[in-house]
This record gives C-alpha cells, structure tokens and sequence, in this order.
C-alpha cells in the first residue's frame, strides 16, 4: 500500500515523525496528533524560519494580521503553519498574539507602516489606503507595477521587500485570487499558453528545483510580449527588463525554459 504521506509536500505540511496536526491524523504518521492554536500576527513584519533557530533560513513572512496555526512552543519560537498561503516552520512567539475577532479590512496602499494586503480590525490602523475585505483591484501587473524599486530578498513577500513568487503572490491577493507561495505552484495556475501567445497579465515562470533548498524557480509577470516585471536578486529590486535577457541569465543558470500561464481568460 501507498504512504499517503508520501504525496504531501513537507514545506506546506504541518507534520514531523513525532508530531502533526490533529487534521493530519490518518494521512500521515506521527508518534502524536494535536489540534493547532489560531494565533494573529501583531507587528507588520514577521519572518518564518525553516528551524527552530532564528539564525536559520527565512522561508516566509507573515504579515500583521494573518493567521498562523501554532502546534508547539518551544521556548520563545513556535512551530506552525501560516493559514493564508500554507507556509510551515518556525516565528517568534513576541510576534503572535490570540486571534481574536475577524479582520474587516486590508491594506490597499505600497506606502503605509503596515504593508500591502495586511489584514486589520475596524478602528486599528488609521493609515491610509483602507479598504473593507472583499473590495480588490482588477488587474495583478498595475498592482505590481507599484512595488517597483521594492529591494528583493529571499523568503520576503511584502511592500517593503521582496522575492520574485512573493511579488506574483501579493498582486494576486490584492486582486482577490489564489496565491500560493512557491514557483513551482505559481507555474500550475491558470492555463497554458505559447511564448508566443504571452500578453501582460500573465505568469512566466522558471522552474530550478533542488534537493535541500526553499526556492524552486524564478516567477515574474509580462508586462506585454517583450517585458517581465519581476523581483530579482540579479537587480536586487522589482525592475522592468527585456523578456530576452531574463530569459538568457536563467537558461545559462541551469532553470529550466519558462512556462507561461494565463490567469484570466
């Protein structure tokens, strides 16, 4: 008989061979189950580390006001899951507070103390660029547009930095549409569609997957036939460049050849 475990990805599930999530129970196998604790992030920014140390590697982040389901404290780290894209390691237990009540409202502005698509109650953020849950932007590319000069940084997915699926990530969120985290999902949205048929609004991706590493390929936007809008550690920044010399320095990289998706029909 197949291990059902074997068909779950270990970077989205919220399981290790001592323990996992109760919701887990008869899917994978653990020494013990246990149900998670809703815990809210409460500063603007918080990393998600790969380890238990905070020295380790920065997988994601969670920004102020999203969810993360805590399974174990250990000393002052937790071990979770973040809820809105699937994310599991470990957080600062000083950057978690109890869930609460529901957010009523986003952050819509690139330029405020709380970042892009942070979650808020009525009557806690009087920044600018507020707006109730469910009103989104229409298109991701001008809502990434606006983060362009936005340094790049692995593991990062907001306003104030960024690494190339976060971008794809956040413009998507802010439009209201599935967003998951890593290349290699961002490169299953969609439909298909030729380099050829490549218009603005839709995903290029370059898939690079290895063992032992977080990242699995390069995701950016076309901004129209010739041009990606991305975030690069080449340019350190979400930049505008030629389709052709993006294209080039991740071939003579090893990533394989870009696969486009369209998002919209």
């Amino acid at each position: 008989m197949t291990d059902p475990s074997a068909t779950l990805d270990p970077a989205t599930t919220l399981a290790r061979p001592d323990l996992a999530a109760l919701t887990l129970e008869g899917r994978v196998r653990a020494q013990a189950y246990r149900a998670t604790e809703p815990l809210r992030c409460v500063q603007a920014l918080a990393d998600i580390h790969a380890e238990a140390s905070p020295a380790s590697e920065r997988v994601d982040q969670l920004l102020f006001g999203e969810i993360f389901d805590a399974l174990e404290r250990r000393g002052g780290r937790v071990w979770g899951q973040a809820r809105r894209d699937g994310t599991v390691g470990w957080m600062d237990a000083e950057a978690l507070g109890g869930a609460g009540a529901l957010p009523t409202h986003r952050i819509a502005a690139v330029d405020g103390d709380l970042p892009l698509n942070a979650l808020v109650r009525s009557g806690e953020a009087a920044q600018a660029g507020l707006v109730e849950i469910g009103d989104f932007e229409t298109d991701p590319v001008t809502v990434a547009e606006r983060l362009v000069g936005v340094p790049h940084a692995l593991g990062a997915r907001s306003s104030l930095a960024t690494d190339c699926s976060g971008l794809v990530q956040q413009a998507l969120l802010a439009c209201g549409l599935a967003a998951p985290r890593r290349s290699h999902h961002q490169a299953e949205l969609g439909q298909a569609v030729s380099r050829a048929e490549a218009r603005r609004g839709d995903l290029a991706v370059w898939l690079n997957i290895q063992p032992g590493q977080s990242w699995t390929g390069h995701s950016a936007f076309m901004l129209d036939q010739a041009r990606v809008l991305h975030a690069t550690g080449h340019h350190g920044a979400v930049v505008v460049e030629a389709f052709a010399e993006a294209d080039a320095r991740y071939l003579a990289d090893g990533f394989q050849p870009a696969v486009f998706r369209r998002l919209t029909p």
